[in-house]
């Protein structure tokens, strides 16, 4: 090969490399979470109060949890004078036409339950939106990881639930945590349940 064809040639890759380089896509922006699926666990560190079409308003001392896999968020509640901790409100959403029925769901919040007490059950409409609420009370067994076994007893627990018909599908409230604290807790719950729009 000639010494001005291969500088040619040389010359062509160059130019055909860089021509390549500039037409590569440019890396995907970092997701937010306005731009991720709805019901995605929250990545944005900050307390999230909206989902599946519906908003409600987060009691002024609960705090947001670390996000926990399953779960839209999770709001902690301190503990009342006398308990030695405090209690948990998980909020849940598995997609539209997604998570089973109502009565599915309360039957295995039941099963969570050593001797429990209850189902207490009632319907009430906020906003057009039909929320079951739900009360059950014992041993509570703390189902945990990916087959929700559980992971420990918890005696003289309480557990209540909301299950709201949001636009978009259901959305699941489970407060649970020791007697007392639950009690103490229960004004907000149900004011956190009065609070839901769309």
């Amino acid at each position: 090969m000639k010494l001005p064809t291969a500088l040619t040639t040389v010359t062509l890759l160059v130019f055909s490399a860089c021509e390549q380089k500039q037409q590569a896509p440019p890396p995907p922006p970092e997701l937010t979470q306005q731009q991720l699926p709805p019901g995605h666990p929250d990545i944005s560190g900050e307390m999230v109060n909206a989902v599946a079409g519906v908003r409600w308003t987060v009691p002024s001392s609960w705090s947001a949890a670390p996000a926990r896999q399953m779960r839209i968020t999770t709001y902690t509640i301190p503990a009342a004078a006398g308990d030695t901790e405090g209690a948990e409100c998980g909020v849940f959403f598995f997609g539209s036409e997604q998570g089973g029925s109502v009565q599915m769901n309360i039957d295995r919040w039941v099963q969570q339950f050593e001797n429990p007490k209850g189902p207490e059950q009632s319907t009430k409409e906020v906003n057009g939106m039909k929320v079951v609420l739900v009360k059950i009370a014992g041993t509570y067994l703390a189902p945990g990881g990916p087959m929700m076994q559980a992971t420990g007893k918890h005696e003289n627990y309480r557990l209540l639930g909301a299950i709201v018909a949001a636009p978009e599908g259901s959305v699941f409230f489970k407060l649970t945590g020791p007697a007392k604290t639950v009690g103490a807790a229960e004004k907000d719950f149900n004011a956190l349940v009065q609070s839901l729009t769309k």
